[in-house]
């Protein structure tokens, strides 16, 4: 158990390892977006993500942006208001 453990754990350092942010992607910015952009852009997600396929005018992310809150706002649109949450906590019989 502790070895498998270890081995999430090893893998998971590893991964975060390759994650970094340009630094033009972030904006402090008065018209930059924020935390309720990120909500917003998170929340039609799959609408944006459908219309990006088609046109290449349209995406699903706003680079710039004020980095982490709109990160988060981002995070919170697609799990809770997009759907993710309320389709894994359906009851299965």
């Amino acid at each position: 158990m502790i070895h498998r453990l270890s081995i999430i754990l090893i893998a998971a350092l590893a991964l975060s390892a390759c994650a970094s942010q340009i630094d033009a992607g972030v904006a402090q910015d008065a018209g930059s977006p924020g935390f309720w952009w990120g909500l917003w852009h998170g929340f039609i997600f799959p609408w944006s993500f459908i219309g990006s396929l088609f046109n290449p005018d349209i995406a699903v992310y706003a680079v710039p942006n004020r980095g982490g809150w709109y990160d988060f706002g981002f995070f919170l649109g697609v799990t809770v208001l997009g759907g993710g949450s309320f389709f894994g906590s359906k009851k299965r019989d």
